[in-house]
């Protein structure tokens, strides 16, 4: 049975960016706490994906209005979801060339989220799951109003595998890595002989420099000195 509630929506397939989903993480420098969380790229082309993700947008808005910002909404309100295309709003610089074409944002949770194959069976592999690839992936948007910030969050549910993907990151496959390679000759190698089979190398003999007759200044070819 599907979810019926109109915050949560399952995403087509999309790609992941910083998947945290076997291990908590915490930002360094926003010394929040740690949760597990992935960055979702929805591409634009997928316009049912994002209409269901507005439609659950404007539900969490009118949750908030009545449970969370005193019937009013608020002038200012933070919307999670961003234009790859454009920029990020922490610091106005552009987003990554992997979110081109695609809507940004980030579901998080303090639950670790089930990860599951094509056939629903539990990923035991962690390194199968991975920044890069493509998945489908179910979120819940939720209003808050937290340290005078009021906005629209998204919390991360479960996490379905699709198909491998570049991964990101500057992480390379090995088959990438080693692919144009695989056919090229190895080195020769210089065999060497086995311990208890040397070859023997007779020793060369210092050549022996020629004897002078000191009386006559010739070579001795045999004799004695002078004769």
């Amino acid at each position: 049975m599907s979810n019926q509630n109109p915050q949560h929506v399952v995403t087509g397939k999309v790609r992941l960016s910083y998947a945290h989903l076997f291990t908590p993480y915490a930002n360094p420098n926003g010394g929040g706490e740690a949760k597990y969380s992935t960055t979702i790229l929805v591409p634009k082309n997928d316009i049912a994906t994002k209409q269901r993700i507005d439609a659950a947008i404007n539900a969490a808005i009118q949750e908030g209005v009545s449970s969370r910002w005193n019937g009013v909404r608020p002038p200012v309100l933070a919307i999670p979801v961003h234009d790859g295309d454009g920029a990020r709003p922490s610091d106005g610089m552009p987003f990554g060339d992997e979110c081109k074409g695609h809507w940004v944002f980030t579901a998080s949770s303090k639950q670790a989220p089930q990860v599951v194959d094509l056939s629903l069976n539990p990923v035991i592999n962690q390194t199968e799951v991975y920044s890069g690839m493509y998945a489908r992936v179910s979120v819940r948007f939720f209003p808050y109003n937290a340290s005078g910030k009021k906005g629209i969050g998204c919390g991360l549910g479960n996490v379905q595998k699709l198909e491998d993907g570049e991964p990101l990151g500057g992480r390379t496959s090995a088959a990438s890595d080693f692919g144009d390679s695989a056919g090229l000759p190895m080195p020769p190698q210089t065999q060497q002989p086995s311990y208890g089979q040397q070859q023997y190398q007779p020793q060369q003999q210092p050549q022996q420099q020629p004897r002078i007759d000191p009386i006559t200044g010739m070579p001795i070819s045999g004799g004695v000195y002078g004769v």
